[in-house]
């Protein structure tokens, strides 16, 4: 074998296509989408989930019963229907088209966002009363 990704041949099917073009063109334009949308959705759910775990702990009870709601209702969703949903139903109310990249980022992140807002809340709420008054003297 002359090359690194050569996939050969299997019987009489030749699969030398897939050498240059599909082995490293694709597979690199998308293991650098993955990395960008992994990064982007990780941030932006850190920071609304964050948010979401202060309002789900809020004093205030529609805050908190939100917060919950939101939370609840997309984790127990499968993330692919939701894909499919900002993928093809919110064009359609919007009247815009949000695009696979659009309605990748914008689902990503509101997954992430909700499975931070848990882990959020178990950390704040795992602290006993007793660290949060030796913190605030």
């Amino acid at each position: 074998m002359n090359d690194l990704f050569s996939l050969g041949s299997l019987g009489n099917i030749d699969f030398g296509f897939f050498n240059g073009l599909l082995v490293r063109d694709f597979l690199l334009q998308g293991l650098l989408f993955s990395l960008a949308l992994t990064a982007i959705a990780s941030i932006g759910g850190l920071l609304l989930g964050t948010l979401l775990a202060i309002a789900r702990l809020s004093r205030r009870r529609w805050l908190s019963a939100l917060s919950a709601g939101y939370v609840n209702g997309m984790r127990s969703i499968p993330l692919v229907m939701v894909i499919l949903w900002f993928f093809l139903l919110i064009p359609l109310i919007i009247g815009q088209p949000i695009g696979a990249n659009g309605s990748a980022v914008i689902t990503f992140t509101a997954f992430e966002a909700a499975y931070f807002a848990e882990i959020m809340r178990a950390g704040i709420q795992s602290v006993s009363p007793g660290q949060r008054a030796a913190a605030l003297a």
